[in-house]
């Protein structure tokens, strides 16, 4: 269902009479032609294997994932992490001092430090106390000055996945970019919102390859939107913003889909395993339900558990400073060698 929703509407002035930057890559675009010289971009012509800039287009990157996901080619931005997406959603639709956006707190604290950066206002509406979205608080905080509302779902740091009612709701009546941030979805029972991208035209996913895939140290971030949408990043985009190397480590991985299953199968079912036993640990007061490759559990003093395990040589993240997660620590799920570990450690404290 669609909403008056215009994406001319959005874009800022500036953004929309800008030419972009043409480099020499995006002149003459053919990266299989062997034996071309090329004598374009003043590049370094001694062949060390990325002596080259890479395709400011990522194409085979995105063919794989087009294809792997369903959508079309030009419904795809690749960035340097999903942080430089969303930096360019900010640079794209948010007039410095002038728009806002919307964030629902305990969220990805990302979302609030790219607003300080880009000067836009963050009205922040927070989850309800079991983690949910408030919808009509949402829509009463926005004015004709707010262009983004950003949904992190499966949410970090609470783990749970928003209601498909609540998300829906916001996309129908909100006349500006609904933003969903899909960093765990692979852990989820739920479907990706990307199978409703050609319903809603304000619908913007973004996606990752640091959890589910296992590329954290690449920083490859994925956004999906209508190709009206995706042009406009285009526009605005550094022309190299992903680098050669990260390209081919992606293309690797995408290439075995049934390794990345198996691996997303065992986090899962080490998940399924430590929610057994944080169950029979007597300081654990809360789990939180979780679709995500971490658990947020409540705990009598957060502080305490948290040095105690560090002392044991376990990290985990302390997140008692954020809205309504007081005396909370968030736990990834390791490897079963490293569950048996920490397992061990919370029934000795």
């Amino acid at each position: 269902m669609e909403n008056s929703f215009n994406i001319n509407n959005l874009v800022r002035e500036n953004v929309k009479q800008m030419k972009p930057y043409s480099s020499a890559r995006d002149e003459f675009e053919d990266f299989n032609t062997a034996d071309m010289i090329f004598l374009d971009a003043n590049e370094n012509p001694f062949n060390n294997g990325v002596n080259r800039y890479p395709d400011p287009q990522q194409s085979n990157v995105k063919l794989v994932l087009a294809k792997q996901r369903n959508v079309k080619h030009n419904q795809i931005l690749l960035g340097n992490g999903s942080d430089e997406v969303l930096d360019l959603l900010f640079r794209a639709f948010c007039e410095p001092k002038v728009d806002n956006v919307i964030t629902l707190p305990p969220t990805y604290g990302m979302y609030s430090v790219l607003a300080n950066i880009n000067a836009v206002e963050n009205r922040e509406v927070l989850l309800s106390i079991d983690f949910q979205p408030q919808v009509e608080k949402i829509l009463n905080t926005v004015d004709k000055n707010t262009k983004i509302i950003f949904l992190c779902s499966p949410n970090n740091p609470t783990a749970n996945s928003f209601s498909d009612d609540s998300v829906a709701c916001l996309l129908k009546n909100f006349k500006g970019l609904v933003v969903i941030d899909e960093a765990y979805i692979d852990f989820s029972k739920k479907q990706s919102w990307m199978n409703e991208l050609d319903e809603y035209s304000n619908l913007v996913i973004t996606q990752t390859l640091s959890k589910a895939y296992g590329l954290a140290g690449i920083r490859l971030g994925i956004c999906y939107a209508s190709a009206e949408i995706i042009s406009i990043l285009n526009k605005i985009k550094p022309p190299y913003n992903v680098n050669k190397l990260t390209q081919l480590r992606a293309l690797e991985r995408l290439s075995d889909p049934k390794k990345i299953k198996m691996e997303i199968t065992s986090i899962i079912d080490q998940r399924t395993e430590l929610l057994k036993v944080l169950v029979t640990i007597k300081f654990v007061e809360k789990i939180y339900p979780t679709e995500a490759n971490f658990i947020l559990i409540k705990v009598d003093d957060a502080n305490k558990r948290y040095n105690e395990l560090i002392a044991k040589g376990i990290v985990i993240r302390n997140r008692t400073t954020q809205p309504l997660c007081e005396n909370t620590l968030r736990l990834t799920i390791g490897t079963e060698i490293e569950n048996i570990k920490l397992i061990e450690v919370l029934n000795q404290l």
